[in-house]
């Protein structure tokens, strides 16, 4: 039996959303663990917090993502170049150990790079994160152990940030924390996280997220330039947010967090920018001069057409696409007949970006695994989603298997790959498109059907519009605003602290 002290606190909690109850999925799933909670339980009353068992779920599931990249850690990596896509475990942190010099001693963005690369091509705090992990590989045995070491090292260390971004994105959502399943059970999230870096960003953002879901103005601007200081794409969810402040008149919170985050980028960047412009300026020089790459819709256009899109017009094409979508966007934001939540507008313009990139290499789902759990948390949409970036993971290495094998064309052929792009872009058009009819028809949002308003919102929760076009600006103009949680806290389940998935 709770005690006393437990059952008076719990009545000041929320009433947990559980997706058991409202998602059919969860609820077939929940069968594998006895099924869906009795209405008679008293969940909420011992150690396995929702947020606890999403981080160690989390956790587990990286740690079978490592598990899956074991054929290359004893030998793919170094014995073959076909053999790391044929088991489709390649990873970019071993090569690039010894690659940009990280093996020589070499000091990022100062030190020259022996090669055609010059200075290493990541941002400063992404080149901060590998530094330091360079440091705690020993420098003794022979570079494949080193290397394998290095992978290893850097492996704990996007550990501990993908624990962050499932327990940020479960305490996102106060009454929806087993949306963090979402995150942690992603099979794609799984797959790609040792690939690169980009855990680092991802979870830079999604403890963004929730220190603007907690009303926490400047730490969201400091986590936020932190965030586009490890890579470049955090910065976008600024543009959104104006949008949605513009609408709900919150000017001088708009303001706080964009002076944060401008802060927070120049302290990190300053100094590498003034003692050593050339390597600091390597990332921005060669993501603009880079060529049509593996992934993109230019790629598929150019090898569907057999013709060459150079990079000069992939940049224009994908600026002139950005800026469509983007008033787009605006458009949606401020003639919508309920504001957006600021979720789901992260999630599109990320969604955007990727889609418009003249790249797409396999982590970067992982930039909207979080959003997208925070965005539409229905598990029938996301799977279609993961399923789709999957079959674009084994499509990629397949294709890079087939065109290393030389004469026995072991993989994809060209035509293939073309379906597994398809199969990405079309993917990700699709839950963007179940976001944007969320927008529309907010009756269809699981988030506001369950009584919320925009609980990722921080202060735009619950406010009152202040711009608004279209149909919408007109009386009864307020209609179908929200004003605050549709919950009895006193009721019998708030009470029970229910905190069952």
């Amino acid at each position: 039996m709770p005690s006393a002290e437990t059952t008076r606190a719990s009545v000041h909690e929320p009433e947990l959303v559980r997706p058991t109850k409202e998602d059919e999925v969860a609820a077939s799933g929940s069968e594998l663990i006895g099924g869906p909670i009795g209405r008679r339980a008293l969940p909420g009353t011992s150690w396995w917090t929702p947020v606890r068992i999403v981080a160690l779920i989390a956790i587990g599931m990286f740690a079978l993502g490592m598990v899956q990249k074991l054929p290359c850690y004893d030998g793919g990596w170094f014995f073959g170049a076909s053999s790391q896509y044929t088991h489709a475990c390649y990873s970019d942190i071993p090569h690039l150990y010894q690659g940009r010099g990280f093996a020589d001693g070499l000091v990022p963005y100062f030190d020259k790079i022996p090669g055609d690369m010059d200075y290493l091509e990541y941002p400063v705090l992404t080149g901060v994160f590998m530094e330091v992990a360079a440091w705690l590989t020993p420098g003794s045995g022979s570079i494949q152990d080193q290397e394998q070491i290095y992978w290893m090292v850097n492996a704990g260390m996007l550990m501990v940030c993908a624990a962050v971004i499932a327990v940020c994105t479960a305490r996102t959502h106060r009454r929806r924390p087993w949306d963090g399943l979402l995150v942690a059970l992603a099979p794609a999230f799984a797959l790609t996280a040792t690939i690169n870096w980009d855990l680092l960003a991802v979870a830079l953002l999604a403890a963004a997220m929730l220190m603007w879901s907690r009303g926490r103005v400047l730490a969201f601007g400091v986590l936020i330039g932190l965030a586009t200081a490890a890579k470049f794409y955090p910065f976008l969810v600024l543009g959104p947010l104006f949008l949605l402040c513009w609408r709900a008149g919150k000017w001088r919170e708009f303001g706080t967090a964009l002076l944060g985050a401008v802060g927070a980028w120049l302290a990190v960047n300053l100094p590498v920018m003034y003692f050593a412009p050339e390597g600091w300026a390597k990332f921005y020089s060669f993501s603009h001069d880079r060529g049509v790459d593996f992934g993109s819709v230019f790629l598929f256009i150019s090898q569907w057409l057999k013709i060459t899109i150079t990079f000069q017009a992939a940049n224009n094409w994908a600026l002139i696409m950005m800026l469509l979508i983007c008033v787009g966007l605006t458009a949606l934001t401020l003639t919508a007949p309920r504001r957006p939540r600021f979720a789901q507008l992260a999630f599109l313009i990320v969604a955007a970006f990727i889609l418009t990139n003249k790249v797409y290499s396999p982590q970067y789902v992982l930039w909207l695994v979080p959003l997208a759990a925070l965005a539409r948390p229905r598990w029938r949409d996301f799977l279609i989603w993961q399923a789709c970036e999957v079959a674009y993971f084994l499509g990629i290495w397949m294709y890079l298997a087939y065109t290393t094998s030389g004469d026995a064309h072991k993989g994809l052929p060209t035509d293939g790959y073309q379906v597994a792009i398809a199969v990405h872009l079309l993917g990700t058009l699709y839950l963007c498109a179940v976001v944007v009819r969320d927008i529309f028809m907010p009756d269809r949002d699981m988030v506001r059907r369950a009584g919320d308003d925009d609980p990722s919102g921080g202060v735009l929760d619950g406010a009152e519009d202040v711009f608004v076009l279209g149909a919408a600006a007109h009386p009864p103009r307020h209609a179908a605003h929200f004003d605050g949680p549709q919950v009895e806290w006193g009721s019998q389940s708030a009470a029970a602290g229910d905190s069952s998935p």
